[in-house]
């Protein structure tokens, strides 16, 4: 290379790394212009540029790749760069481990092969990879942060801890470096090693939203008067990004509910909660049906007819319900037994619902079930399991899958996993659903930034819950917040009846446990249950009746009997 081309692809590998550890939304865009500096000739460049339009034209210039063979070394980066951004993460994989077979030393592609790993949800090998990267390559620096991917996906948040350390030394101006620092301490249980993380964010960037509402979402940091201020001051600012906009909105909130201007506090939360709703495109019309079509799907009969079929492999536990209705407390409780296993709220069911809508798109999803041969449900147990395998790092005999939204894909579960355990996480519908308003979730729960939305949701939810205890009784187990709280021992109890295991005193000294949790409860149950939260909801009961509207019966209904 040329002195020329060897500064261009430095800066282009510095806007590269920068991008992928401060997750900017253009990171894909800067590893395409880097490798496209990379390749040797124009027909390369013009199909980077043709990728990076997407659509028609993307497919058109990985078709052409795929024909003409290149002698170029980073044509298969590319080639999988295309294929990926298509959604062929399995044949860019496949193109990358090829290349590696004869060229075991391009450490380019081996990056570009672990980050194909990620995508694939084969952790455990992407993790192992990083490790051929030698010290030396200019590629290191990226490895590393893929390893702390990887690390964080494996449940390592202490490695993924040591890796933010190691690449904060590259970045300590970086206001987005020390807020994920922070949340990699908050998730190990370091909550005020993590608030001066996110002061030394707010210091550097004081209009970053995302590190404002990091310090409300800790539960405990006692916002000063100054920090008030700061905070109103970003929000005069004419120029704030709609998203720093919404989570300072949210984050002043909670600073104005601790102080008990509770009507403020409604109104910021309204206000921020506005935005996402704006932004987000939700659509409540499509929860409901993909409700209605479960319930029309799973019957008696449908049961009947596949009995043996699925996996008969009894060691998940799936807790399910509204973000913020204890199913972390709910997983504490049974994490600090001795036969279950942790693993957090993984997204590997939605991956399977995903693709089975993909597969028979012909078939509403979760219609596509009623088609399948008693092999293919098979398959679809087999790939979840072995999906997990690699997280089960303790080897106890149970694990635990904390994906609230999985009550949407209770089909999928009983269908092929007909042995796993399901705990249905339920509390008061206002509770619920209000906590669930303050809360900031930045991805994911787009039905949360609306109390009618809320309210249909959970309408939704409480009904086919009912449904599958008319149809499959006794396969969901209902923990009920406000019982818990109430009686803690004598529902750990009844849980571990229900999931088969005896009774341990220390699920009941569940906050004494040091495991990482990365959810917005995680200093609530690091402490012992208090009964604080319960009543809530009754502070805010003034700005409340959209939402009870939309609840509709449930509201007096929620408990769940048939």
């Amino acid at each position: 290379m040329s002195d020329g081309l060897d500064a261009t692809v430095t800066r282009l590998r510095d806007a590269a790394d920068r991008a992928l550890y401060l997750g900017a939304p253009d990171a894909g865009v800067a590893w395409l212009q880097l490798i496209r500096a990379l390749v040797s000739d124009d027909a390369l460049r013009a199909a980077a540029d043709e990728i990076g339009v997407g659509g028609a034209r993307a497919e058109q210039a990985v078709r052409a790749l795929r024909q003409e063979a290149s002698h170029d070394p980073y044509a298969p980066a590319l080639l999988a760069e295309g294929l990926g951004r298509l959604g062929r993460w399995d044949q860019a994989e496949a193109v990358l481990a090829e290349s590696l077979t004869t060229a075991p030393d391009a450490q380019f592609i081996r990056l570009a092969h672990i980050e194909a790993l990620l995508r694939l949800g084969r952790w455990d090998e992407a993790r192992c990879e990083v490790e051929l990267v030698p010290s030396a390559s200019p590629e290191r620096r990226r490895a590393v942060m893929l390893k702390g991917v990887a690390l964080e996906r494996l449940g390592d948040h202490s490695g993924a801890l040591e890796v933010s350390k190691r690449l904060l030394a590259d970045y300590p101006e970086e206001a987005k470096a020390w807020l994920m620092h922070g949340h990699n301490l908050r998730t190990v249980g370091e909550p005020g090693e993590a608030a001066d993380a996110y002061l030394r964010a707010t210091a550097l960037a004081p209009a970053m939203g995302e590190a404002w509402w990091a310090l409300a979402d800790l539960k405990t940091f006692p916002f000063a008067a100054e920090h008030r201020a700061a905070m109103r001051q970003a929000l005069s600012r004419s120029d704030l990004d709609p998203a720093d906009r919404s989570r300072l909105s949210y984050a002043l909130a909670k600073a104005e509910e601790d102080e008990g201007d509770y009507a403020a506090a409604f109104r910021l939360y309204a206000e921020g909660a506005a935005i996402q709703r704006c932004a987000s495109g939700y659509n409540p019309d499509e929860v409901s049906r993909i409700a209605t079509r479960a319930k029309a799907l799973l019957t008696k009969d449908y049961f009947s007819a596949r009995g043996g079929w699925g996996v008969e492999d009894g060691d998940p536990i799936f807790i399910v319900g509204l973000p913020r209705s204890g199913s972390t407390l709910i997983e504490q409780i049974l994490a600090s037994h001795s036969a279950v296993e942790p693993l957090g709220e993984r997204p590997e069911i939605s991956a399977l619902a995903n693709w089975l809508a993909r597969a028979a798109p012909g078939r509403a999803y979760p219609g596509a079930l009623e088609t399948l041969s008693p092999a293919a449900v098979r398959r679809l147990g087999q790939a979840y399991i072995a999906q997990m395998k690699p997280l089960r790092i303790a080897g106890r005999p149970l694990f635990t899958d904390k994906a609230p939204e999985n009550w949407l894909h209770l089909a999928l579960i009983l269908t092929a996993l007909p042995r796993a355990r399901i705990i249905d996480a339920r509390r008061h519908p206002l509770g619920a659903c209000l906590s669930a308003f303050r809360q900031h979730f930045g991805a994911g729960w787009d039905f949360s930034y609306d109390l009618a939305d809320l309210g249909r949701y959970y309408a939704d939810y409480a009904d086919l819950m009912v449904h599958v205890d008319t149809v499959r009784p006794g396969a969901v187990h209902r923990v009920i917040y406000e019982n818990l709280t109430a009686d803690p021992e004598r529902e750990t109890r009844r849980l571990l009846d229900y999931l088969g295991l005896p009774f341990q005193a220390d699920c009941l000294r569940f906050y004494e446990s040091r495991r990482a949790v990365a959810t917005p409860s995680s200093e609530q149950v690091r402490r012992p249950i208090s009964r604080d939260a319960v009543d809530h909801w009754r502070r805010f009961e003034p700005w409340l009746d959209p939402l009870k509207a939309a609840l509709g019966p449930t509201l007096e209904t929620w408990r769940g009997e048939t």
